[in-house]
């Protein structure tokens, strides 16, 4: 079990090439919520992710990983440990973990459309559903 104290809050991170979902724990840990979508096109998200760190003041980053569904990784899962490289860079004092995103979209979406959400309104959320599905799982695994 985790120091709920010392290690929250924890932001999440569902990478793509054209956009990136964030979540965040509440100060203990008790919930994950979204916090926005980056669109990496018109945004420096290194930047933007170093700037959420500081005002949110979290504790540790996590990064979806898309794993093959065999577990392997593929092309995918390479570049998002490339931009998991830069952001341990530009923010070498956070420590920044993987979790298999295997599914979570799917799950995020079938979430939304269960809440009344048609494909068209989960757009401009579907992210940082899947990201919250990220922080989520990674919250289940450590505790």
């Amino acid at each position: 079990m985790i120091n709920t104290e010392t290690e929250h809050p924890v932001l999440a991170l569902d990478h793509g090439e054209a956009r990136i979902g964030v979540a965040a724990t509440d100060p203990v840990g008790i919930m994950a919520h979204p916090v926005e979508t980056i669109q990496v096109k018109t945004t420096d998200a290194i930047e933007r992710v170093a700037t959420l760190v500081q005002q949110r003041q979290i504790k540790q980053i996590v990064l979806g990983l898309p794993l093959n569904m065999s577990g392997t990784e593929g092309p995918a899962a390479i570049k998002v440990r490339k931009f998991g490289n830069l952001l341990k860079k530009r923010l070498p004092e956070t420590p920044l973990h993987y979790c298999d995103e295997t599914m979570t979209t799917m799950a995020a979406a079938e979430k939304l459309h269960e809440a009344g959400r048609n494909a068209k309104q989960q757009k401009a959320i579907i992210d940082q559903a899947a990201a919250v599905e990220i922080l989520n799982t990674w919250l289940g695994h450590i505790i």
